[in-house]
């Protein structure tokens, strides 16, 4: 995952690609039709579900977006488990921009908000085992770090940030080129400086990669009896990652199989969002 500055960019992108999708030319023409320029309202922020928050800043940087003095309190902190009913966060200012922000800013929330509460559903599956738990690429196209950023508030360890921070070597490379070891000479000669991770679906492609020295095998779609002989023949000669197939139900017994992290797309691909709404109070 990249740095702050890094992140707080990736922000305000996301902010003004929503913005600019939901105002088109016109802008907000209802609020613009039925509001007066220049009404000041107050207002909140309430949970109507229970669950990990996240997505604050993204939220509090979409109304500033419109309006820089909108007012914005947090009342709860990304990170925090909150029951429903819970007042996460008050707005105060100009009418058009709170509204015209409401639909975007609880957008985000809700989204990012559950990928966080299904990150720390999987994490306490497995809590005090020692074994990491990842993310993955199956993000939405242009959210990717904002899904990570939520993923590891729930509890994961970010994977590749993307195609170009670390070697992974999957099932169609293989296909390809037809030699696991020949990838990996490959590989390592192209990019010395970046760890090379290779993805195994047999006991023939573990030994075969363990052989040409991967440095991680992404163990992938093996039942609990492969994953176990997998983890015997790797041994400590590289990082033993666990993947394909993971849910709530079975992540224990992967766990205690003996692999050093498991990567779960169901995190970022199928967590339901939270369920969050914005109230004029004033």
């Amino acid at each position: 995952m990249q740095d702050n500055a890094f992140l707080d960019r990736e922000i305000k992108m996301a902010v003004k690609r929503a913005i600019d999708e939901d105002f088109g030319k016109a802008g907000d023409v209802t609020s613009k039709a039925v509001i007066d320029s220049g009404t000041e309202i107050r207002a909140e922020i309430i949970t109507k579900s229970s669950g990990i928050i996240a997505g604050l800043p993204v939220a509090e940087k979409t109304f500033m977006y419109l309006n820089p003095s909108i007012g914005f309190v947090p009342l709860v902190s990304d990170g925090d488990l909150v029951d429903a009913g819970v007042r996460i966060a008050e707005l105060s200012g100009d009418a058009h921009a709170i509204l015209g922000g409401e639909r975007t800013a609880l957008n985000f929330l809700q989204h990012l908000s559950g990928i966080a509460t299904e990150a720390s559903k999987y994490a306490g599956k497995i809590e005090g085992s020692g074994i990491d738990l990842l993310d993955t690429r199956k993000t939405m196209p242009g959210l990717r770090y904002l899904e990570k950023y939520a993923a590891k508030i729930g509890g994961t360890v970010n994977h590749r940030s993307g195609l170009y921070d670390q070697i992974l070597i999957k099932d169609n490379h293989i296909k390809i080129i037809r030699d696991i070891g020949e990838a990996i000479r490959r590989a390592r000669s192209a990019y010395p400086g970046l760890k090379v991770e290779v993805e195994a679906e047999t006991i023939a492609d573990v030994k075969a990669a363990v052989k040409a020295g991967a440095d991680i095998i992404l163990l992938d779609n093996m039942d609990i009896e492969l994953l176990r002989e997998s983890v015997r023949i790797i041994g400590d000669k590289a990082v033993k990652e666990a993947s394909g197939g993971v849910t709530l139900v079975n992540i224990a017994s992967i766990a205690a199989t003996g692999v050093d992290r498991i990567s779960v797309g169901a995190i970022t691909q199928a967590a339901r969002p939270l369920d969050i709404s914005l109230e004029v109070i004033d």
